[in-house]
């Protein structure tokens, strides 16, 4: 009996982390499309447009990259700019959300 709720509960709390991370993506997927594909694209940056991919880049790079651009640590009046608007939770979603994409 013992072992049956044990393993329901450790069961409902897998669950429950995927379904986090789902969130999150989809969380990361719609600010991405606001705020980042008009310059990177979602695979591919726009035609014509000089910024880099960041479908496949690494999330703790996407992470860091974004938080120094919010802070001001890394100098691009455009990133520091649209940076400047996201949260903590904002950056890690799209970090998730691009590292996920296949380039």
């Amino acid at each position: 009996m013992r072992l049956t709720v044990l393993s329901g509960l450790l069961i409902l709390g897998l669950l429950s982390v995927r379904s986090v991370n789902a969130a999150s993506i989809y969380a990361g997927q719609s600010k991405a499309a606001a705020v980042c594909s008009q310059c990177h694209g979602i695979r591919t940056p726009s035609a014509d447009a000089p910024f880099p991919p960041l479908a496949g880049r690494d999330d703790e790079y996407l992470k860091t990259a974004l938080k120094q651009y919010r802070d001001k640590t890394r100098k691009s009046d455009i990133m520091n700019a649209i940076a400047g608007s996201l949260s903590d939770d904002d950056i890690s979603n799209v970090a998730m959300y691009y590292a996920r994409l296949k380039p």
